[in-house]
């Protein structure tokens, strides 16, 4: 006999690594919008406002956390070992450096320069250690715990390999706060090595990736907002490329500054344009998956910071190409990325207000078949 559902209390004890990608799209829209071309950047309090509200987010979730893992530590366990929740771990890591980088952009006018240096080396220390022990961490898990079958591919494989991108395009920022000579040198370098780590992990996981979506159909309509995270790599390399090829002059010695730069658009180019053609896909999906009756969930800011990253990334092709084409791409993505952001907001603050959002999994109405069984994050497996 079913009886009926008991009503759910939100705590901390539900609270995922995937809230992590609200501070991380948060942030990118206060960092992305100083880096669009000077006649679009006027509003930098505008900007400088979204980003305090990005820390505040930050530290609100990290208190969160440390008592989810001090009070909940079976369910933090269960989260490590659910392959649904384990790669949004790596938000973590990417939560601190977009809020660290913010500093330096949109909040240096702020709280100063001074100040915005010594938060960004902070957290930017601590972003990149977390990024680089989730890059091994969750992918080591994925293949000794978690035994995912290729037909479970799903983008969010591609968060903890991404992270070491995101600290390969704000390291450079910090490079000429650095006392000149091997310092600034070796912190740039280490930016470039970072960058063909996680480029060259994402070139191995992407094509299963896409293999599950041509030969397994479409993703589950509450996941169809995680093919946005495709771009996160794309539009996050194309920055990288761009702003370290900006620090390279009078820090790495002739003729390896210039060749930088020719990175900067040999690489660039062709990965924004297949990052426009996979923009066209995700969106055709997501089309079809909101005429399919999609409905708001956390995965919706996955329409947030991938989308931010391809506006720095445009931003920097117009630096280093002087095209107006590119300068009008960071803008009209720009705009995308803050209907996106107000979408997102919106269906958060309307879960948390109801309770929806922190609540637990639903019970399943009826006794699940025998052989089934159901993750910590709700998915039947």
């Amino acid at each position: 006999m079913v009886t009926a559902a008991q009503p759910r209390t939100p705590s901390v004890r539900h609270l995922g690594p995937n809230w992590y990608a609200s501070v991380m799209g948060t942030a990118i829209v206060g960092s992305a919008g100083v880096a669009l071309p000077a006649p679009a950047n006027g509003p930098r309090a505008v900007f400088a406002a979204v980003w305090v509200l990005s820390l505040l987010l930050l530290v609100a979730l990290l208190a969160a956390r440390a008592v989810h893992w001090a009070r909940h530590r079976d369910q933090a366990r269960a989260h490590l070992l659910d392959p649904a929740v384990a790669p949004f771990h790596a938000c973590l890591a990417m939560a601190l450096l977009s809020v660290g980088g913010g500093a330096l952009t949109a909040g240096r006018d702020l709280i100063g320069t001074r100040a915005a240096v010594a938060l960004d080396t902070v957290l930017y220390t601590a972003g990149t250690a977390a990024g680089l022990g989730a890059a091994v961490a969750v992918p080591y898990l994925m293949a000794v715990r978690h035994r995912a079958e290729p037909g479970q591919a799903s983008p969010v494989w591609l968060l903890p390999l991404v992270a070491p991108m995101v600290s390969a395009a704000l390291g450079p920022l910090l490079v000429p706060h650095l006392p000149p000579g091997q310092p600034r040198e070796t912190l740039l370098l280490a930016c470039l090595a970072l960058f063909g780590a996680s480029l060259l992990a994402v070139l191995l996981m992407l094509p299963l990736v896409f293999a599950r979506l041509i030969t397994a159909g479409p993703l589950p309509l509450a996941l169809t907002p995680t093919l946005f995270l495709v771009l996160g790599p794309l539009g996050q390399s194309a920055t990288a490329t761009g702003v370290i090829a900006d620090a390279a002059p009078g820090v790495v010695p002739a003729p390896y500054d210039r060749g930088l730069a020719v990175l900067a658009v040999l690489y660039g180019v062709p990965v924004m344009g297949f990052a426009l053609l996979w923009l066209a896909l995700a969106t055709a999906h997501v089309v079809r998956a909101r005429r399919h009756g999609m409905g708001f969930a956390l995965t919706w800011w996955a329409f947030t910071f991938p989308v931010g990253t391809c506006v720095t990334g445009a931003a920097a092709l117009a630096r280093h190409t002087g095209l107006a084409v590119y300068e009008a791409l960071a803008v009209g993505l720009y705009a995308v990325l803050v209907a996106a952001w107000l979408a997102a907001a919106r269906g958060t603050v309307r879960g948390l207000l109801s309770g929806e959002l922190l609540a637990g999994p639903r019970p399943a109405p009826v006794a699940l078949a025998s052989g089934t069984g159901r993750t910590t994050s709700g998915a039947v497996r």
